[in-house]
């Protein structure tokens, strides 16, 4: 091994080191990220899961579950070979994150070398800002959207390997196989990518065909992708039944968080997106007319092309408000979005293959990403896509049969970077996209558990649970059943117990169940056991209210036990049961209005 590493040429060596920068880079801040915040809840609805499917519950068939399951069976098996640590999920996203922004890195590489002068530069330019808005910098915990990124940018770069070296028959099936993985790892995300993909291809073997060229790469990918997704749905139906998949991944799924036609176009209502877009139109124009390399005109041509980019950081000097410099950021994604497909339709000769394909792609597939939570909510685990899209435009722009000059372009990837940088780099260290949680007040707090080494965050929320756990360890028999109201903690990842409640979280994605259903379930299951949380993380509104309505239906057959710092501990009532004490009685009312 040493002696083929002695023997890379001094460019290879160079690569070698600038993803290397890259990785660390973005593993450092991932890292960094895990080691000022935790987002509970979020956490919880994949660690809490992943637990379940790591004691042998099956989703889908054992309990509710709206989620695709991949990214759960991936942390399921890193608890079930590992151990349940929380540290070992910080690597992980963080090795996953680093690995992302190489990714998107070597894609440019692919797509720009050759076609671009200074090509090289132009890809790691790109590619640095997302060493702070890379797929897991923003919320930096194991989830689906990052997963999902990161199995298509794989597919992606090896679509351009493949495609250079004419398509093998064995990689290239197998290739298609692959395809079909992010499908099972977020619905909308892998949905949008596989539609896309499967049109882009049969278009490419339309065209080929008509123009006699070889169809050879269409014609392996496609049987390979519908091999890999009924291999997929072959296992789904052997394990836990595709009529249980489809109720909950998209019957149920779909009705709980497919948002309105109007949501959806609400990406494209801020008037300033048209101003950015003819902007940097009328800079590309100016610049493809600059046939003589006129100083002057470079230097319009730029301006104008970097508007759009500047607008964000100089945002930065207008206004205070994080959410406010968040918009014009997230703003970027519609004026890339028509710039691209303008250019595509224009200068669609520019690119060839795959290439041609890939805006058309990478638009499609972010709207199946805004699907969850419109362009705010859903756009931080996917920045590579835009990253890409800039790289394509500046491809599409160069005109090399005239010798023009590309110092213009590589002066607008440096202004791109450079302000995605900055901009970005506001963006993450706000945390605006993670407003929905209590990240900022407290002083900061680490778990004293094994279990949970690595967790650190602001407030009183870890001593409490760490008292939560030391209780139940010390006075709940394990095999009794708990509800823990709403689910907000790592409880059956930290104590290994088993849940015997199908709901371990109670907001309106996971929980199909109405108050009074819940009831019934917690007294026909023969729960022991409620904990109420008091001061929750999440400070969403239709949580706690949903907390405190199917808490006053059970409050009846339940008596309270114990006030911890954060927890109320309340013990099913028997017939057998001595008669509640009064003042304990009294404390635990007082608690249960202080917790509201």
């Amino acid at each position: 091994m040493f002696s083929s590493i002695k023997n890379l040429r001094p460019s290879d060596l160079k690569q070698w080191a600038i993803g290397t920068e890259l990785f660390i880079v973005t593993a450092a801040v991932v890292m960094w990220q895990n080691s000022r915040l935790t987002v509970l809840y979020d956490l919880c609805g994949v660690l809490e899961h992943a637990t379940r499917i790591a004691q042998g519950d099956l989703p889908y068939r054992d309990f509710p579950f709206p989620y695709a399951p991949l990214t759960f069976v991936m942390q399921a098996a890193i608890i079930r070979f590992l151990g349940a640590i929380y540290w070992h999920h910080i690597i992980y996203a963080a090795v996953i994150g680093g690995l992302g922004t190489v990714l998107t890195w070597r894609i440019l590489r692919h797509l720009l070398c050759d076609r671009l002068p200074k090509a090289g530069l132009i890809s790691f330019l790109l590619s640095l800002p997302l060493a702070i808005l890379g797929i897991y910098c923003i919320f930096p915990h194991p989830f689906y959207d990052p997963d999902a990124m990161f199995v298509m940018l794989t597919a992606i770069l090896l679509l351009l390997r493949l495609e250079k070296k004419d398509f093998p028959p064995l990689r290239t099936f197998l290739l298609g196989i692959f395809l079909a993985v992010p499908l099972f790892i977020k619905q909308n995300i892998g949905l949008a990518f596989l539609g896309s993909i499967g049109i882009a291809l049969l278009v490419m073997l339309a065209t080929y065909a008509w123009k006699r060229e070889s169809t050879r790469g269409p014609l392996i990918l496609i049987p390979g992708t519908i091999a890999g997704v009924a291999v997929a749905l072959l296992i789904v139906q052997q394990t836990v039944g595709l009529d249980n998949y489809k109720l909950w991944t998209i019957t149920y799924a779909t009705a709980r968080r497919t948002p309105s036609i109007n949501n959806m176009l609400s990406v494209y209502n801020d008037p300033l997106i048209a101003v950015w877009v003819a902007a940097f139109l009328i800079g590309a124009w100016v610049y493809r007319k600059n046939a003589a390399d006129r100083a002057w005109r470079s230097v319009v041509s730029v301006i104008f092309m970097s508007t759009g980019f500047l607008w964000p950081v100089v945002y930065l000097f207008v206004d205070a408000d994080p959410s406010e410099r968040a918009e014009r950021l997230m703003s970027l994604w519609p004026v890339m979005f028509i710039v691209s497909l303008v250019l595509t339709y224009l200068f669609t000769r520019r690119l060839s293959g795959f290439a041609r394909a890939l805006p058309f792609i990478i638009v499609a597939t972010s709207h199946g990403v805004f699907l969850s939570q419109q362009l705010w909510g859903s756009t931080y685990g996917i920045w590579p896509m835009l990253v890409i899209l800039i790289g394509i435009i500046l491809l599409q722009l160069y005109k090399p049969e005239e010798g023009r000059s590309g110092w213009p372009l590589v002066i607008v990837a440096a202004i791109a970077s450079a302000c995605l940088l900055v901009a970005g780099g506001f963006y993450v260290y706000s945390n605006e996209r993670l407003d929905y949680v209590d990240f900022e007040d407290g002083d900061m707090t680490y778990s004293t558990l094994p279990q949970l080494q690595g967790l650190s965050m602001r407030g009183d929320f870890i001593p409490g649970f760490d008292e939560l756990v030391k209780y139940t360890d010390e006075n709940i028999p394990r095999e009794d059943g708990l509800l823990l109201l709403p689910g907000e903690d790592l409880f059956y990842f930290t104590t290994g117990r088993h849940p015997k409640f199908p709901v371990l979280l109670f907001d309106v994605t996971n929980n199909p169940y109405n108050p009074e259903e819940i009831r019934e379930k917690t007294l026909a299951l023969g729960i022991e056991w409620v904990i109420l949380k008091n001061d929750l993380q999440i400070e969403a509104d239709q949580t706690i209210d949903d907390k405190n309505k199917i808490f006053e239906l059970l409050k009846p057959d339940f008596r309270h036990i114990e006030s911890l710092d954060n927890y109320e501990i309340y013990k099913r009532r028997h017939a057998d049961d001595p008669p509640d004490d009064e003042d304990d009685s009294d404390d635990s009312d007082d608690s249960d209005d202080s917790g509201n």
